[in-house]
């Protein structure tokens, strides 16, 4: 499925995890209105695939938010 969506986080906007099942969760951005909830794709080794996106999500939010807020840099713990 492909699409694209263009939104801005209200304030109350947030990030979280939706657990489905031992093993099985849901990434939820919550933009406050509306939802984006992205879930383990059906494919063989979709949790992989769905947690190198994360990681790669993750890097680059890290590295925007450095550019738009420099004095409160995030540090990860490093990649996997």
């Amino acid at each position: 499925m492909t699409f694209t969506v263009t939104c801005s986080p209200g304030r109350d906007a947030a990030a979280g995890i939706r657990r489905i099942g031992p093993g099985w969760a849901s990434l939820v951005l919550s933009m406050d209105p509306g939802r984006v909830v992205i879930d383990v794709p059906s494919v063989s080794g979709g949790a992989v695939v769905l947690a190198r996106f994360c990681r790669e999500l993750a890097r680059e939010a890290s590295r925007i938010a450095a550019d738009l807020d420099p004095g409160r840099a995030i540090t990860t713990g490093g990649e996997s």
